[in-house]
């Protein structure tokens, strides 16, 4: 019979990470873990204050499916149980970690590829004084593509100071809902001039309706708009790009659905992540193929991942050991 845990973990950053709703000096993350026998699956998530989240809730959830769990619950009926979220991306993983261990296939195998390759990831610069961001894209410069934050409509120089120095690296510029329709219609010209070649979630959830028929001269990327294929459609007419991240999906399995749902609309796929450990990257690496855009560089952020973690060589991410996942 197998058996189901949840944990809570700190683990420190190696410098605070600062977007628009303020910062952080440590990744608090969620370990969902499935025993059952030889085999052991596990499942990271981020409980995220911006969607009613946190880390006592997301554990009370998890441990709330025991019962369902040692009855034999599957990913199928567990989209069912729980709302998109942390605690069922959690549980979601364990669950491809534990059907692979027991298979003893990888996990991607399960879900239907042949090969995991390696991906490219952005690197994030966080919010801070013109000089300060400056200074931080100056060491990553080598980088192949930088993501920046803003907090607001006068940001545009800490823009401005990151692309003077990493004159060659892709500039991707995320606002986190910071913006008004006016401010974006004003700046957007000025991101393109600085070859800016995305801009993920400008304005708020809510007031992006407003994008619908607005053609930007920079493309735009869904993120707090878009959770789970139910968004997909609104979002379709809004965004060029979708931002896929498994703790918003509430797992690898609707992430990968939301995927190829996208893809089939003609709308253009990244895929991101939560500040947390190479635990919770490794299932994003699946639908991260032949993504446009990824974005799991949150080991990357920490003083110390986990052991064993990623292979992370410059930006470049290796398929994750299956001791780690999968």
């Amino acid at each position: 019979m197998a058996t189901l845990s949840a944990r809570a973990e700190r683990w420190p950053l190696a410098q605070a990470f600062v977007i628009s709703r303020g910062a952080k000096t440590e990744a608090e993350v969620v370990v969902a873990e499935i025993v059952d026998g030889a085999h052991r699956g596990r499942g990271e998530c981020v409980p995220y204050a911006r969607y009613g989240e946190t880390v006592e809730g997301v554990i009370g959830q998890v441990e709330g499916l025991r019962p369902r769990l040692e009855a034999g619950l599957g990913r199928g009926e567990l989209q069912d149980l729980l709302p998109a979220g942390a605690a069922r991306n959690a549980v979601d993983c364990a669950l491809w970690d534990l059907a692979a261990k027991r298979a003893g296939v990888r996990a991607w195998t399960l879900a239907g590829r042949t090969r995991l390759d390696p991906v490219k990831t952005c690197f994030t610069i966080s919010l801070g004084p013109p000089e300060a961001m400056a200074e931080a894209a100056r060491e990553n410069a080598r980088r192949p593509m930088l993501k920046l934050k803003i907090g607001g409509p006068d940001d545009l120089d800490g823009v401005a100071a990151v692309r003077a120095a990493a004159p060659r690296s892709r500039l991707i510029v995320d606002a986190n809902e910071a913006l008004d329709f006016d401010d974006l219609r004003r700046l957007a010209p000025e991101f393109a001039r600085l070859e800016v070649k995305l801009l993920e979630q400008p304005l708020p959830v809510g007031q992006d309706g407003e994008l619908e028929g607005y053609q930007s001269p920079v493309p735009l990327c869904a993120d707090e708009s878009l959770h789970t294929r139910a968004e997909l459609a609104a979002c379709a007419r809004r965004y060029r790009l979708m931002n896929i991240k498994l703790d918003k999906a509430g797992g690898l399995t609707e992430a990968l659905a939301l995927a190829a749902d996208a893809r089939a609309l003609g709308i253009g796929v990244m895929v991101g992540c939560m500040v947390a450990t190479s635990l919770s990257m490794a299932p994003a690496l699946i639908p991260a193929q032949g993504a446009e855009v990824v974005d799991l560089d949150g080991p990357l952020l920490l003083a110390k991942d986990r052991e064993p973690g990623l292979s992370i060589v410059g930006s470049l991410i290796e398929p994750p050991p299956p001791e780690l996942w999968g």
